[in-house]
């Protein structure tokens, strides 16, 4: 499955050789429940380290603002979900999925994350 940032939630299947690991930045410079942009060619992704150790990515743009601004998002949770909330328009989403918990709305692209040697890599689709 392609990445992309239109409407739906997109995933990256782990399980195919589709899937090339970018490194964006040691493990030890994250923050938690801070997050931090990244751009891996022209795509823009926000990553988060979760209170609990996880790290998850996510599209860096606002689907309904279309400005890149999740990574300044607020970090919370929903129920045991881990969450990201809007700066610009507080929609609230789910950090494992992309759904839109607030409202009916657009969702974020989510993308695949690991962590080797220290790094943290990003899964994108192969072009």
């Amino acid at each position: 499955m392609s990445i992309s940032n239109d409407v739906a939630p997109r995933t990256v299947d782990l399980r195919g050789p589709d899937v090339d690991w970018v490194a964006v930045c040691p493990l030890a410079e994250l923050e938690p429940s801070w997050g931090e942009a990244a751009l891996i060619d022209d795509t823009q992704v926000a990553v988060f380290l979760l209170p609990d150790g996880v790290v998850r990515a996510v599209s860096n743009e606002d689907p309904v603002a279309g400005s890149f601004v999740m990574s300044r998002g607020i970090v919370g949770s929903r129920g045991d979900r881990a969450t990201i909330a809007s700066p610009l328009n507080k929609q609230v989403y789910d950090l494992e999925t992309g759904r839109c918990l607030s409202a009916d709305g657009p969702g974020l692209a989510v993308f695949p994350v690991q962590t080797v040697s220290g790094l943290v890599e990003i899964g994108m689709a192969r072009a």
